[in-house]
């Protein structure tokens, strides 16, 4: 989700359409939910504390990365829920409220998320592309400015989940239905398509450009360091990976589920579809992982401090 996961009933996403693989999905689902659970969760802790206690003075880098750590905790801490859901057999037991706050905080997760990755590769696009102009952007006052804003911004732009996302009482199961099976469809597909286009399609546009600028102004600065160039391109590639593989598939599935749901295919369409988004949507919900692999390779200052609190972590637990 990123941030988004959860499971669907699949009669309630396909009316009358049975699905012969939920057993499997249910596992599936519940065994990555479980290990990023158990990767994310402690991972998030060190990497905040990291930020916290060891690296100072903070820069706008700092601050916005600690968002990040901030936003992928929250998103963790609901994945208890889910796991729980899933090995059920997508029987949710915690209200509605509790499924409201779910959904709403895994898609708060995954558009915050993307919009503190852009919000990051801008200010290093301005710092190292233009070095004398945006000296000022470096000052810490900016990055409060833009985190402050990205959690606004974020917070106001999925407020309509709050109405679209609910439970649903099928058979002997109750269901936390995501957005995507709201009984209005039409704006379900107005409000996938603004996030779609202004929330992902807009900041995938910025951060590839951003990057390309960066390794193109790098590679013709004979000045740089190759260790710098190379942090610069695995920066990139590890980013980048966050966008394309994690975030771009599971809203291309998105849509074409919305679409499909207000024109009406065969079961065995329906069918694929089901079994392709559970996938990408499965791969969303890991950028955690990746935004952990991203806070490594920011730089050997980083890996020091983390490696100082694991050390003191080990040494408080043999006491």
């Amino acid at each position: 989700m990123a941030n988004f996961s959860s499971s669907q009933s699949p009669t309630a996403t396909f009316g009358n359409c049975t699905d012969e693989s939920a057993s499997f999905q249910n596992i599936y689902t519940s065994l990555i939910y479980s290990i990023l659970f158990l990767v994310c969760f402690p991972g998030n802790i060190i990497v905040i504390s990291t930020y916290i206690f060891k690296m100072r003075p903070w820069k706008s880098s700092t601050i916005i990365m600690l968002n990040l750590a901030l936003t992928d905790l929250l998103y963790v801490s609901c994945l208890p829920f889910l796991i729980h859901y899933s090995i059920n057999g997508d029987n949710w037991v915690f209200g509605r409220f509790m499924c409201k706050f779910v959904q709403y905080n895994f898609y708060f997760n995954t558009y915050s998320s993307i919009l503190f990755l852009t919000c990051f590769s801008l200010f290093r696009c301005c710092v190292v592309v233009y070095p004398m102009r945006c000296f000022s952007i470096q000052k810490q006052r900016w990055a409060i400015v833009a985190c402050t804003a990205i959690w606004v911004a974020s917070l106001l732009a999925i407020s309509p989940m709050i109405y679209l996302v609910t439970t649903k009482q099928s058979s002997t199961r109750w269901i936390c239905m995501d957005f995507t099976d709201t009984e209005d469809l039409k704006l379900a597909r107005w409000f996938n398509w603004l996030l779609t286009i202004f929330a992902f399609l807009l900041p995938l546009g910025t951060v590839t450009l951003c990057y390309a600028m960066i390794i193109y102004t790098l590679a013709r600065g004979p000045h740089t360091g190759t260790a710098y160039k190379q942090k610069a391109r695995n920066l990139a590639i590890v980013l980048l990976a966050v966008f394309y593989v994690c975030f771009l598939p599971f809203h291309i599935l998105r849509s074409v589920r919305l679409e499909l749901k207000l024109h009406p295919v065969n079961c065995e369409v329906m069918q694929q579809v089901l079994n392709i988004f559970t996938v990408t949507k499965n791969l969303a919900s890991l950028n955690p992982i990746g935004n952990l692999i991203l806070y490594v390779v920011l730089g050997d200052n980083f890996q020091q401090a983390m490696l100082s609190i694991c050390k003191q972590i080990l040494k408080t637990n043999k006491k």
